[in-house]
């Protein structure tokens, strides 16, 4: 199982932000040593999106060239959430909150990752067990001092956020997820740079070898700006039906188009940078889209996104997979509708789409919020550019 140097060089650049240690990891690599190699996710929500899967991709080429991908589900520390990044306590989820959103997380792994070569642990499994002497045993391996050091527990302190002592406790109990799995190796993003190296820590005190690390960008959402999150709405979920996932993927800043397709697709470094120069914006997104729904979908479901955004954003058309949704009254406010709809987060929101021509019914423009509509069943009503629902009545 000895890989070749191209295979370890792409595996240790490709995404990769940092590696410790990398010269360590370079000869592992090299050995033909099979490599137990973690990537640990909380279910902090149902889904999966683009953002989780940069981590999973790398864990897959692990993967491809020969190497144990461990994937632990953080169903125990899930509960108390990852305060990385946070600039506020996370709300504590109950168990049956974390057993509701990992329901699907395999199948969503399993988009990426073989799972049929991938192995899976639950950290309930250990920490629901064990006593209070194995955890005294953990808390000593770490600090108070290194803990309020790291950069997002200082600002929340400056800040006069309070911070739990679960929290604080957090990086040790990923770093005790790498004792149990025998990690040699944990990849995340470098907003976990602080929990890997305490990984290494924690193995360190439990008398086992330290694993190297590797960490990869943060992939920023739709928006530009934040880390791609559910909880912002900024995401392009795993999950998301194919047309869905290419329209979002049309809304991706231009000024991020070369990082999704490195960070998102499986094109040669090569090509992408050629694409980057040679291609105008939109034609840019549009094989970005392609690419990213053909990794998830496969190329038939890619192709049909493609030509439904053509269709529906180019030449106006309605699409084929419309949303269908039941409304309260046959006879209904045009504000009330929008909003009902779920086309504006406000009603002043909603107010503005109707004035501004941005509200449609079977290609009648209505330009009075206060408009009264009646409807039979089957009526297309147009929101803004993108967004179109078919109506059927209670």
């Amino acid at each position: 199982m000895k890989a070749d140097q191209k295979t370890v060089e792409e595996i240790l650049s490709r995404g990769v932000e940092e590696v410790v240690d990398r010269a360590h990891l370079r000869a592992a690599l090299a050995s033909g040593r099979k490599l137990r190699v973690k990537f640990g996710v909380d279910p902090t929500s149902p889904d999966l999106h683009l953002g989780h899967a940069v981590v999973l991709r790398k864990l897959r080429e692990f993967q491809d060239a020969g190497h144990r991908a461990v994937l632990v589900v953080g169903d125990f520390t899930g509960m108390i959430g990852d305060p990385s990044g946070r600039s506020e306590t996370r709300k504590p989820l109950t168990a049956a909150e974390v057993r509701a959103n990992m329901k699907s997380y395999l199948a969503q792994a399993g988009k990426i990752l073989d799972m049929k070569k991938a192995e899976v642990a639950h950290n309930s499994s250990w920490f629901a067990k064990e006593g209070i002497t194995e955890f005294v045993r953990l808390a000593s391996a770490g600090t108070f001092q290194e803990v309020l050091h790291r950069a997002d527990f200082k600002k929340r302190i400056d800040a006069g956020q309070g911070i739990t002592f679960l929290e604080l406790l957090y990086p040790l109990f990923q770093g005790y997820d790498s004792v149990k799995v025998k990690a040699d190796v944990e990849l995340g993003g470098t907003d976990q740079t602080f929990n890997l190296l305490a990984g290494r820590r924690v193995q360190r005190h439990f008398g086992m070898p330290e694993q190297d690390i590797m960490t990869m960008p943060i992939l920023e959402g739709l928006d530009g700006v934040k880390k791609m999150s559910k909880s912002i709405g900024n995401y392009i979920g795993l999950a998301d039906k194919p047309a869905d996932m290419f329209g979002k993927v049309m809304s991706v800043p231009d000024a991020l188009v070369k990082k999704y397709f490195m960070l998102c697709t499986d094109l040669p470094s090569g090509e992408i940078e050629s694409l980057c120069r040679s291609e105008k914006p939109k034609a840019l997104k549009e094989r970005l889209g392609f690419e990213i729904v053909m990794l998830y979908r496969g190329e038939k479901a890619a192709r049909a996104a493609q030509e439904n955004f053509e269709k529906v954003f180019s030449r106006g058309e309605v699409p084929e997979d419309i949303q269908e949704v039941r409304v309260k009254d046959a006879k209904v406010a045009a504000l009330d509708l929008a909003v009902e709809l779920g086309a504006a987060k406000s009603r002043g929101e909603a107010r503005r789409l109707i004035e501004q021509g941005g509200f449609d019914v079977d290609g009648n423009a209505v330009k009075d919020p206060r408009a009264i509509l009646a409807f039979r069943g089957g009526e297309v009503v147009k929101a803004g550019k993108k967004r179109f629902f078919k109506i059927k009545i209670k």
